[in-house]
């Protein structure tokens, strides 16, 4: 599950071997390179990893606070993969999703892009980021793939409507929405931010964490001595769903 970030090779879980579509939400929000973003050498490691062994399709899929296109900051980025296709979360057919938890912890039902719904499996990969003393992962990075039209804007990363319920308990009762299969904290530094997400001091840390997204945010958070709440909620709501 933790990687030394020098010279990490993506080895991709042998169900990629079997599947049709892969989709990869990388944390590209904004046209600042890593640590602020995910960067195009940790994308372009985990697409040679899957061409190894499939040939499945491979989507990127971002969207940005305000809804101004993504694709200048792909470009930006350098996400230029060949044989990849790039979406733009404004741009998909989006769907109502029912939140599977018997009593939600803020939001009953998302409206997410349809595309996510037709792949085979589905990753997350964020940088290692502290914002406002708060700990963002692989399953904070899952905000973005919301439209920003339907959520509003005018919070730090937008989606007014939904820190207004209470940001950890919106992104718990997103895990369960949007079950992704596998989270990737690309850890080689650390983003340290407040108010603006572009600006911030960082640290060095040196590796890469992999592994299903609650698991590998909790293991983060453990190490690193992170402020993660959304965590205790996903805890909590689990054993609810279980029983």
């Amino acid at each position: 599950m933790i990687f030394d970030a020098s010279g990490f090779i993506f080895e991709p879980p042998s169900v990629i071997s079997r599947v049709r579509r892969v989709l990869i939400k990388p944390s590209a929000a904004y046209p600042v390179s890593y640590p602020v973003t995910t960067s195009q050498s940790m994308l372009s490691a985990i697409i040679e990893g899957i061409r190894q062994v499939s040939d499945a399709d491979v989507l990127i899929l971002e969207g940005t606070p305000g809804g101004e296109p993504v694709y200048p900051i792909y470009q930006a980025l350098g996400y230029n993969f060949p044989r990849v296709l790039t979406l733009d979360v404004k741009d998909c057919i989006w769907v109502e999703v029912d939140n599977p938890l018997p009593k939600p912890l803020a939001v009953p039902t998302f409206w997410v892009p349809n595309v996510i719904l037709s792949c085979d499996y589905l990753m997350t990969v964020a940088p290692l980021k502290v914002v406002k003393g708060r700990g963002s992962l692989s399953i904070v990075n899952l905000l973005s793939v919301l439209p920003s039209s339907k959520y509003g804007g005018g919070a730090p990363w937008g989606w007014e409507a939904l820190y207004s319920l209470g940001i950890d308990k919106v992104v718990a009762d997103l895990y369960f929405t949007l079950p992704f299969d596998l989270g990737i904290i690309e850890a080689r530094q650390k983003f340290i931010g407040q108010e603006d997400p572009t600006q911030g001091w960082v640290e060095e840390c040196g590796n890469v964490f992999v592994g299903e997204p609650y698991e590998v945010d909790t293991e983060a958070s453990r190490i690193l001595g992170l402020k993660t709440d959304y965590l205790d909620l996903i805890k909590e709501a689990r054993v609810g769903l279980e029983s």
